[in-house]
């Protein structure tokens, strides 16, 4: 069977869920052998203001593992999927702080982002996972 957007976002979902940067290595190994590239990068502050910063990080995140080259459509689709993820959870992050970790693969023209992130103030958090899809 030929990984295709769902597949993808499922991959993405699993890094984003991974507990520990052995767990990611594990995972990327795993999918590796699919022909699917993964990355995950961790990332907290405060949500509103940090938005831009979150999707710089998954920008960067991508080119580090080599899911995406230094090419303007490629950014673009990161930049995307990430802004689209982060828009299913603005309602319930704004004003609030976030803390978690962002998932990206990329199986042939297929990326998916995924942002799961812990939501509120000391130890009163909601969890929630946001999911975005482009095609390059």
């Amino acid at each position: 069977m030929v990984p295709g957007s769902k597949d993808t976002a499922k991959a993405a979902i699993r890094l984003a869920l991974s507990s520990s940067r052995d767990e990611e290595k594990l995972l990327q190994g795993k999918y590796a052998e699919k022909g699917v590239m993964v990355a995950a990068v961790d990332f907290g502050g405060e949500f509103i203001p940090s938005i831009m910063k979150i999707i710089e990080c998954a920008i960067v995140a991508a080119k580090r593992e080599k899911i995406i080259g230094d090419v303007f459509h490629e950014e673009g689709a990161v930049a995307g999927a990430t802004r689209e993820a982060l828009t299913q959870l603005h309602y319930k992050a704004m004003g609030l702080n976030v803390g978690g970790k962002i998932g990206i693969a990329r199986y042939g023209e297929h990326i998916a982002v995924t942002v799961f992130f812990g939501i509120g103030l000391l130890h009163l958090n909601e969890v929630a996972i946001g999911l975005g899809h482009r095609v390059i």
